[in-house]
């Protein structure tokens, strides 16, 4: 019984099918098609400009939000200080000052390629935080763990 069950599915791969005593083979053929795109590439201050774009406008909710700050975090490179600004505006616009430390935080991390990056982005920020009212990780003390000693062997 097995070895007929596998001589038909053999003659099924290969094409070929019984039809009482005649016997047709049917070609198998494929068709390979190249389908490309006009797309262009996106120039880096295209990029910035709809990710600015984006966060500015004024019907932008949460998971909005969230999902362009994980896109930009997920990005090979750090964002631009006029985007950041803009993603600040649209969580105090939102009113997620929670969102707006993290994104922060975020920016930190990515940044810490480069010593100089951070402190550049922070000065052209700054205005910004002071003016939403957003402190900065490190003023907040997250920039260090809750229970960080100088010496561990001085618990107590």
């Amino acid at each position: 019984m097995f070895p007929s069950v596998l001589r038909t599915c053999s003659k099924i791969s290969r094409g070929v099918f019984t039809v009482g005593r005649q016997s047709t083979i049917k070609p198998i053929t494929a068709v390979s098609a190249r389908f490309m795109s006009e797309h262009k590439e996106e120039t880096d201050e295209e990029f910035y400009s709809r990710y600015e774009a984006y966060f500015n406008r004024s019907d932008i909710d949460g998971w909005e939000a969230r999902k362009a700050m994980n896109d930009l975090a997920g990005q090979d490179a750090i964002a631009e200080p006029k985007v950041i600004i803009a993603a600040l505006k649209a969580c105090r616009r939102l009113n997620d000052y929670a969102m707006a430390i993290r994104f922060l935080e975020s920016v930190r991390i990515k940044s810490e390629i480069d010593k100089s990056i951070y402190p550049y982005i922070l000065q052209e920020i700054s205005p910004t935080l002071q003016e939403l009212g957003i402190d900065t990780p490190e003023a907040l003390g997250y920039d260090k763990p809750e229970l960080a000693l100088d010496d561990v062997d001085h618990i107590y």
